[in-house]
């Protein structure tokens, strides 16, 4: 036992203690009395502790977070049980399918009432299926081994949530605490000599290779590997919605992202490929279209869950193993004289030549929506986005909300890297886009932050306006108001004969600057595109949070509608 401090410590100041030795000096909570022993120890501390609005916020803040920041950085979360922890459940199961680590302490019923319905008391196992690992401290003396441990558990590959529940007695008590073990995560999976001599020699062959990159290879750190193979072999490199941006889009191989939106070209450029690698992804249904999309007819596939492999699609090589370690492997292995290794460089060859096709393809739809538009109607997303996108710097953080607009995001905002963009995967839930951008943020102090949300989004998330005022956090949120849930509006229209704008509420509209105005944001509306580039500047020289309302059009076309049409 380590009783040093063990007499004047509580088990608080012990949990808070350990999360600083372990590199986790940020939390994201709101405040309750079960919590506030874990409060007095975070005030007391080098720490800081971000008040929320709402628990649905807490954990989507800690997945911001580790998203933009390096490999293993990540934040805590302290909620109330009961509710506090049951609002949590969204992000956690959103930071489980994104593979995300963060610390979930929950504070739980006191021992002597559990059993009795005491205020908020919930069976601990309730979540077990929302996290990665779902642990209870029984022992007061095991509390700081606990955490330590969890800390780990969520670092190691593959990383994810980790909940856990700490009695508040526990919490105020002054036990001595057992001392945890030195334990480093374990090292990733690393690949077989054969299993990569193999991938290389089915890669190498192919006349017209490509890549498909998911979160897998952001989580692993392996960019600069990523780019090394795609260059190798003179591949294209699809991403997936989480694998945005592990490939800077301004790179010559980038061909664009797989997902709802995704164009006729781009699913052209699978399909007539002889050859594909799959790298950290899971190739899942919300990616895929159900596995509709058609991929090429030699599949090498590898991931860190052996279950993924031929799950949607037959592989002719699957590969258990960790995305950076692979990849860093099969660059070694390709020989030097591989098609695009060569001085021209990578924007030379073919494969360069099928992805600048698929960008340009995907260019003239953007274009045509613009040109299609009447002036007297609002704003198309994709054209605010291009506003956008124009006046922000290269290494601004950008976190995007999920709904109808996410997809026009996806296709037509660049990301400049796999820690500047970040938007929920398979769970997409909405209300993500400004939470997120408070973790970016505190995680990423020096940068500028911006949060791209939908009107629908951001009211699912609204109270979080408050949290940065209150909190101080700068960062720039740009709202497309079309007063309409869009995107099930025209489905509903079209599909099940609805009236149009169905879900839309135009006649009770949204006033979004007020709202922020009221919760002291600085706040701009603006209708006209040529004033959407300089109202985010102005946003963004602001010396505190701000946000700019950019009115759209609720009837103009979805993307998965559009860039799968004829040109």
């Amino acid at each position: 036992m380590d009783s040093t401090d063990g007499s004047t410590r509580t088990v608080g100041e012990a949990v808070v203690d350990c999360l600083l030795d372990r590199g986790i000096d940020t939390a994201f909570g709101i405040p309750g009395k079960q919590t506030l022993p874990l409060n007095r120890a975070f005030a007391d501390r080098d720490a800081r502790f971000v008040v929320a609005r709402h628990e649905t916020a807490v954990t989507h803040q800690a997945w911001g977070y580790a998203e933009t920041s390096e490999p293993g950085t990540m934040a805590a979360t302290v909620v109330v049980p009961g509710p506090g922890d049951m609002n949590a459940m969204n992000g956690l199961k959103n930071a489980l399918n994104d593979n995300v680590p963060l610390l979930h302490l929950a504070v739980e019923t006191e021992r002597d009432v559990r059993g009795g319905d005491g205020i908020h008391e919930t069976p601990p196992e309730t979540y077990d299926t929302v996290v990665k690992e779902n642990v209870l401290v029984e022992s007061p003396a095991g509390a700081v081994a606990a955490v330590a441990d969890a800390i780990r558990v969520a670092r190691e590959a593959p990383q994810g949530p980790v909940r856990v529940g700490i009695p508040k007695d526990v919490l105020a008590s002054r036990t001595p605490q057992a001392t945890p073990p030195e334990d480093d995560p374990a090292e990733p999976p690393e690949p077989s000599a054969s299993s990569v001599e193999a991938a290389a020699d089915r890669l190498r062959d192919a006349d017209a290779p490509v890549v498909i990159a998911g979160g897998g290879v952001r989580r692993a750190g392996a960019t600069d590997h990523l780019r090394a193979v795609a260059e190798a072999l003179d591949a294209p490199v699809v991403t997936t919605y989480k694998g945005k941006g592990v490939l800077p889009e301004t790179h010559p191989l980038s061909s664009g992202v797989l997902c709802g939106g995704a164009s006729t070209e781009l699913r052209e450029l699978l399909a007539e490929a002889d050859a594909g690698l799959v790298v950290g992804s899971d190739l899942d249904a919300v990616s895929t279209a159900k596995w509709s999309v058609s991929m090429p007819e030699t599949l090498v596939h590898v991931t860190l869950d052996g279950d993924d492999i031929g799950f949607g699609y037959e592989a002719d090589l699957g590969v258990v193993a960790d995305a950076d370690r692979f990849l860093g492997a099969l660059a070694d292995r390709l020989d030097d004289d591989t098609r695009g290794s060569g001085a021209d460089g990578p924007d030379d060859g073919p494969g360069a030549a099928r992805a600048a096709s698929v960008r340009e393809a995907d260019r003239e739809r953007f274009d045509a929506i613009a040109a299609a538009r009447d002036p007297d109607t609002p704003l198309s997303s994709v054209e605010v986005l291009r506003a956008v996108h124009d006046v922000l710097p290269e290494e601004t953080v950008v976190a995007a909300d999920a709904g109808g607009f996410r997809l026009w995001t996806l296709v037509s905002f660049p990301a400049a890297g796999p820690e500047s963009y970040v938007n929920p995967g398979s769970w997409a839930t909405m209300g993500t886009g400004l939470p997120s951008a408070i973790g970016a943020k505190l995680a990423n102090p020096d940068d500028d932050v911006v949060a791209l949300t939908g009107d629908g989004g951001l009211m699912m998330c609204v109270h979080e306006l408050h949290t940065l005022a209150s909190e101080d956090v700068d960062v720039t949120v740009v709202a497309l108001n079309n007063d309409d849930y869009a995107i099930i509006s025209e489905e509903a229209e079209r599909t099940y004969d609805f009236p149009a704008q169905a879900y839309g509420w135009v006649d009770t509209g949204l006033d979004i600057v007020s709202i922020a105005a009221g919760m002291g944001v600085r706040a701009e509306r603006v209708s006209d595109l040529d004033a959407v580039g300089d109202a985010v500047d102005d946003a963004r020289a602001h010396d505190g949070p701000a946000l700019v309302e950019v009115v759209t059009d609720p009837d103009e076309p979805q993307a998965s509608e559009w860039m799968t049409r004829e040109r």
